[in-house]
C-alpha cells in the first residue's frame, strides 16, 4: 500500500519555542486516521508540516517524504491533499455560489476570477462532488448566506475538487479536517459526520484532528494520541479509545459511552 506520509525523528520550532519533538508517524492510502489530543498539543503544527506549510528543523535524523517525494511544489501538493480550512479563503467567497465555490477549488482561488478559465470536466466532477456531499439545494446560494454547518459542507466539497486529478491525470483523494466540528450546532455536527462517513466509505482518506472525541467516525479504526508536542500513543480505536487512556491524555476523570459506533466522553 502506498505511503502518503513518512515522518521519522522530526523537530518543529514555532518562533524560538520547539512544539513537535521527535516526532515519527507513518500514514497509508485509504487509511482513515484521527490525531487526538488536547489544545496546545501541537496537533494543528503536525497537519501544517504534512501540508509543509512549516519545516522541521534541519537534523542529519530528520525524514519527511509526502507521497513518495521529499520536495514538492506546494501547488501541487495542494492538488493531493485537500485540507478543509474552518475559515473561508477569503472574503470574495461571501458572495461566491455554493456550486462555484466548490469549482474554486480547482484554482485555490476565493472565487471565479474573470481569467479563470473553468472546462467541462471541472463542470462535470464539480457536479459530482455536489450529489456526494449533499449540497444539491445549496449549490445556486451565496456562501455568506448560509450556515456554518453548510459552509463546512461547501468547502469540503472545495477541497475535493483540489484533489481530484493529478499530474497523471488518477484521482488521489484525501481530507484533512481540522477541527471539523468547531462553531456547529449539534444537529450541523451529525449532518458533517454522517457526510464524511459516506466519502470515508466510498473510499476518501480521512485524517481528522480533533480533541472532541466524538468527531471520531466509525470507520477511524486507527487513533494517535499527542501530549505536550509528542505522539504518545499509536494504535487500534479499541485499545486507546479507553476511559484509563483518555484520563491520562487530557489530565481529567473521564468516562466514556459508545452509541451507533461513535464515543462520547465527558
Amino acid at each position: 500500500m502506498e505511503t502518503i506520509v513518512d515522518l521519522k525523528h522530526v523537530h518543529v520550532a514555532r518562533g524560538n519555542n520547539i512544539v513537535l519533538h521527535d516526532l515519527s508517524l507513518r500514514i497509508n492510502q485509504r487509511e482513515h486516521l484521527a490525531i487526538l489530543g488536547p489544545n496546545g498539543c501541537g496537533k494543528s503544527t503536525l497537519l501544517k508540516t504534512i501540508t509543509c506549510e512549516v519545516y522541521p528543523l534541519v537534523r542529519p535524523e530528520t525524514y519527511v517524504r509526502i507521497m513518495g517525494r521529499e520536495r514538492w511544489d506546494l501547488t501541487q501538493l495542494k492538488r493531493r491533499m485537500g485540507v478543509v480550512a474552518t475559515e473561508l479563503p477569503g472574503k470574495q467567497t461571501l458572495w461566491t455560489t455554493g456550486f462555484d465555490a466548490i469549482l474554486t477549488g480547482f484554482f485555490s482561488s476565493s472565487t471565479l476570477w474573470p481569467n479563470l478559465t473553468v472546462t467541462s470536466q471541472m463542470r462535470a466532477r464539480a457536479e459530482e462532488i455536489v450529489q456526494l456531499v449533499g449540497a444539491e439545494a445549496l449549490r445556486n446560494h451565496p456562501v455568506g448566506e448560509m450556515s456554518a454547518g453548510q459552509q463546512r459542507r461547501i468547502m469540503i466539497g472545495r477541497a475535493l475538487a483540489g484533489t481530484s486529478t493529478n499530474d497523471e491525470g488518477g484521482n488521489v483523494q484525501m481530507l484533512l479536517l481540522d477541527e471539523p466540528s468547531n462553531a456547529l450546532d449539534l444537529g450541523a455536527q451529525h449532518d458533517l459526520r454522517e457526510m464524511l462517513r459516506v466519502l470515508a466509505q466510498q473510499g476518501v482518506a480521512i485524517l481528522l484532528i480533533t480533541h472532541h472525541i466524538a468527531d471520531i467516525l466509525p470507520e477511524i479504526d486507527r487513533i494517535v494520541m499527542m501530549h505536550e508536542g509528542r505522539i504518545v500513543a499509536d494504535g487500534s480505536k479499541s485499545d486507546l479509545l479507553t476511559e484509563q487512556r483518555l484520563s491520562k491524555l487530557f489530565e481529567r476523570k473521564i468516562s466514556m459511552t459508545e452509541r451507533g459506533g461513535y464515543w462520547n466522553a465527558w
